[in-house]
């Protein structure tokens, strides 16, 4: 006989519904700003406890080892209780009554996808760096962490494009991973370790011992969603004509292990072959000049419209990822 969908959504079987309206609402809405002056976003309460830990933990008079130890704790207390946290959820679902409580999880997991907002504010530099140059920085401002102030035009689209590619990675592949793997308890966990290591993840004197343990966790963790992100954008440039597939490939190859990071030269690399650009390189954050390897061998003077380039290989991907994250979970 054919179950209901409650009936189904209690014996776990509908979760690629789950996941495609998930993706539905946050490409329609994102995330609803107006709601959150009154409801504070999971992630803006993540960073007021990590903020307290922080606080609490993190004394720059005590040995590295203390403070290593100090980190590992936090990181332990904060990821074991997001995943406890979305295990609880997961189960109050399941259990009530309500017919559509199914679409309670679906409104979760599109509050933890990040494909909409990151897309608009890519798309804001875009507009900015069609108007001037001090808007384009002041766009790219809000979604990277270098110094905006000292790159030009061709460098605003460059940081613009690597963050696109970069967090659709940890914004996008990485929450769905783990949500297809380890459901509710996975993608909160995954949160959590992400959200860690852009607080506390930092080689500075503040943080090199502290957030040791959450910039590693973070590196364990997108192992595998970089890498896929890097294999999706490829999939991508093969059905653009604006791009670039076997490009993308051979960079992604050539390229990515050259990278500072151990993951972000994945995506980073397969988009800069895809677009016939060069991306990452040497960069600077603050005071911190970083001495990075170029991924793709292409252009370095990349403008506005190689910044609506990559938001279209962005949109396709996102498609893409839907479309493994449906079918796996429809297995």
């Amino acid at each position: 006989m054919f179950m209901s969908f409650p009936e189904q959504y209690s014996g776990g079987q509908i979760h690629h519904w789950i996941l495609a309206l998930a993706f539905i609402l946050d490409a329609l809405v994102g995330d609803p700003h107006w709601l959150y002056r009154h409801v504070p976003h999971p992630v803006a309460i993540l960073g007021e406890m990590i903020g307290r830990f922080d606080s609490a933990l993190n004394n720059p008079k005590s040995a590295n080892l203390s403070r290593r130890f100090a980190g590992f704790l936090m990181v332990l207390a904060l990821v074991g209780s997001c995943a406890a946290i979305g295990w609880l959820l997961g189960l109050g679902l399941r259990m009530v009554s309500f017919e559509w409580a199914w679409i309670g999880e679906a409104i979760f997991v599109a509050v933890l996808i990040a494909n909409h907002d990151l897309y608009a504010h890519v798309r804001r530099v875009a507009a900015g760096l069609d108007e001037s140059l001090d808007a384009g920085r002041r766009a790219v401002g809000h979604i990277v962490g270098r110094d905006p102030q000292s790159l030009d035009d061709a460098g605003v689209a460059r940081a613009a494009i690597e963050s696109a590619a970069e967090n659709f990675s940890d914004g996008v592949v990485a929450p769905v991973f783990f949500y297809v793997v380890f459901g509710l308890p996975g993608i909160l966990a995954y949160k959590a370790i992400n959200t860690l290591d852009s607080m506390v993840g930092y080689r500075n004197e503040r943080y090199e011992a502290f957030g040791w343990a959450a910039a590693r966790l973070d590196d364990l963790a997108n192992l595998v969603p970089a890498r896929l992100a890097g294999i999706i954008f490829v999939l991508s440039a093969l059905v653009l004509p604006t791009a670039s597939g076997r490009a993308a490939l051979i960079a992604m190859r050539r390229d990515a292990p050259k990278h500072g990071s151990p993951n972000a030269g994945w995506p980073e690399a397969a988009m800069a072959g895809a677009l016939g650009l060069a991306l990452a390189g040497p960069r600077v954050y603050g005071e911190r000049h970083v001495e990075d390897s170029w991924m793709g061998d292409g252009r370095r003077d990349a403008g506005a419209q190689d910044i609506r380039r990559a938001l279209r290989l962005y949109a396709v991907s996102g498609i893409i990822m839907l479309g493994f994250g449906v079918l796996a979970l429809s297995i």
